[in-house]
């Protein structure tokens, strides 16, 4: 058998279309929503391939769309089984074990090259999304909690993001204005909705802001919110090298999670004129329409 020849370029191993929908059952689990009487399980997943990868499944796609619906039925299946035997086991307790549901009436799974060139030939992205109840006791509107896990490599990461939908409401009218130098060189935005994001964006990171800029501004770097009783700011920073407002670092608005990065509610008051860092790299001049 012959070696490879030294100097070589290295092939990145393909992925099997089994390993695919493995990633897709497993992030189903990881994006549970337990209720009084039944568990939600999100039923839109979209999933993101190297565009050699997809090239190459792109024939089988609708058998693995088929596949992978029919394992998140089995997985379904299998985790009730279990429940029904802990529920049978522990009614002397009074344990709790509430059947799994769909949440919507079937499955729906989207194959897609990566548009943005940010993957490598093996790895793979899986979003899901999942509408969560309102708690109107709470003063709580229709929430929606999305779960990103990403596969580069042997390493495995997990992003979870929760938005309120009365948060990303458009609200009619300009409430406050960005201005700010980056790469692509000078921009101005104006603030429409109740919450958006800045950062330099991709697939994994939707923004509203995408920052043209090094990769020492994060894809997801912060987030302003706008409460909707008071009308104030509030700065989120969701970066790896840190957000500053006047100057000043803010205190990190995640924590890291046995492997899944979730927002812990520390924000900020923002001044209705401000001047905000990310990663002491690009500056953006904030202002409040009052």
């Amino acid at each position: 058998m012959s070696s490879p020849r030294m100097g070589s370029p290295m092939v990145a191993p393909r992925r099997p279309a089994r390993d695919i929908i493995d990633a897709v059952v497993d992030n189903m689990c990881k994006n549970l929503e337990p209720l009084k009487y039944s568990t939600l399980a999100p039923s839109r997943y979209t999933v993101y391939l190297h565009a050699s990868e997809f090239a190459r499944l792109e024939g089988i796609i609708p058998i693995l769309q088929e596949q992978t619906t029919r394992a998140l039925t089995d997985e379904l299946l299998k985790l009730n089984h279990g429940s029904r035997i802990r529920r049978w086991a522990g009614r002397l307790r009074r344990d709790s074990n509430p059947e799994i549901h769909n949440a919507a009436a079937d499955w729906k799974v989207d194959f897609l090259a990566d548009p943005d060139g940010d993957m490598e030939e093996g790895d793979l992205l899986i979003d899901s999304e999942l509408i969560l109840p309102a708690r109107p006791e709470l003063g709580v509107g229709e929430r929606t909690r999305r779960i990103t896990t990403v596969h580069a490599g042997p390493h495995t990461s997990t992003r979870e993001q929760t938005v309120t939908r009365a948060e990303t409401a458009a609200t009619g009218a300009v409430v406050a204005r960005i201005e700010y130098d980056d790469d692509a060189g000078h921009h101005a935005y104006e603030v429409l909705k109740d919450s958006i994001t800045i950062g330099r964006g991709g697939i994994a990171y939707p923004v509203d802001v995408r920052i043209r800029s090094s990769p020492d501004v994060s894809r997801e770097h912060a987030r302003i919110r706008r409460d909707l009783k008071t009308g104030r700011f509030f700065l989120i920073d969701l970066s790896s090298l840190g957000t500053t407002l006047n100057g000043r670092h803010v205190p990190r608005g995640f924590d890291e999670v046995d492997g899944t990065k979730r927002e812990n509610g520390a924000e900020t008051a923002l001044p209705d004129s401000a001047r905000i860092g990310l990663a002491d790299t690009i500056f953006l001049d904030f202002g409040a329409n009052r």
